[in-house]
């Protein structure tokens, strides 16, 4: 039996409901959908996702019969769905249409339904193919932007560039989906704390997304990122790094987009709707430097969670 949580706990077989691994935090109420399995790219240097995985494309019935189920559990009463896994719109538009007009017909009381998505996928999309998937009903992306760095994108092994991150992503916005960017704050190390902060911010300006959603790199067992750090040709931000880069990040920002620090790898707790909120989000950041200029105790806390965070 697994329990599954999706407004309320729920539990079922797993031969009635397949389950994804991951959601975003942000998803933590919504029902999980899964459309596919694994990752279509899954080369990414810094992530451990679906290494074990192997990527398919479920069938439009399985996907229906799991949400005939999900109903069945919940009586019908869902806000949030988040479908995964990752990348979901890589499957037959039609096929994807098919699966949101279900589910929308399942639950009408549904007010967002989300994916994962990569800029790649949606730069190969016509404007016509992605507003006939939202009109279907899906309406925010998650986006792993990571670094606007060009440099840094290729060594990570994003399997794309600035360009395409760009294109892709306006074009989401444009056929009117809400998009939601991940950066990934000490990508660079030590060394290009400057570089990934400065082309992170150009990029983001030029996008304009929903949603700036920031995490820690911390590095993760199985990655190449955690082979580079033990070898020693990658190393990894100090927590004081780390909050001047999201310092001169933040600084650079001249988007309309909630920010959001809503991860537990996360230095500081920093939160804001820019432009208005920029003062006061910059004020924070010093503050949490000046705290760790002063305070020994706080830097050894802070220093302890790096480790812990690779558990």
């Amino acid at each position: 039996m697994f329990n599954f949580r999706f407004g309320r706990r729920l539990a079922v077989t797993e031969e009635s409901y397949d389950f994804p691994p991951f959601r975003p935090p942000s998803e933590v109420d919504s029902l999980l959908l899964r459309v596919t399995r694994g990752c279509p790219w899954n080369r990414c240097a810094f992530c451990p996702m679906y290494k074990q995985v192997k990527f398919e494309k479920r069938s439009v019935q399985a996907v229906k019969r799991d949400i005939d189920t999900a109903k069945a559990y919940t009586g019908g009463n869902v806000e949030t769905v988040f479908i995964a896994d990752s990348d979901s719109l890589v499957i037959k538009t039609e096929e994807m249409c098919q699966i949101l007009e279900h589910l929308h017909c399942t639950f009408s009381s549904l007010n967002r339904v989300t994916s994962y998505a990569r800029a790649l996928t949606l730069k190969r999309k016509s404007p016509e193919t992605l507003r006939k998937i939202r009109s279907a009903g899906l309406t925010r992306l998650h986006i792993g932007l990571e670094t606007g760095s060009a440099r840094l994108l290729d060594r990570m092994r994003k399997g794309a560039g600035p360009d395409t991150m760009i294109r892709g992503c306006t074009r989401a916005r444009e056929a009117g989906f809400e998009v939601s960017l991940y950066v990934l704050l000490g990508i660079g190390g030590e060394s290009a704390s400057q570089e990934h902060a400065l082309e992170t911010a150009r990029v983001l300006n030029e996008i304009d997304p929903d949603f700036v959603r920031v995490r820690t790199l911390t590095p993760q067992p199985g990655t190449p990122v955690f082979q580079w750090w033990s070898e020693g040709s990658f190393q990894m931000a100090a927590p004081e790094t780390i909050l001047k880069e999201e310092r001169r990040l933040v600084e650079g920002l001249s988007v309309t987009s909630h920010y959001l620090s809503d991860h537990v790898s996360n230095y500081a707790v920093i939160n804001g709707s820019l432009p208005a909120d920029k003062t006061k989000m910059l004020a924070l950041i010093d503050t949490a430097l000046e705290k760790l200029a002063k305070d020994a105790a706080f830097r050894a806390e802070l220093e302890g969670m790096r480790y812990l965070r690779r558990l």
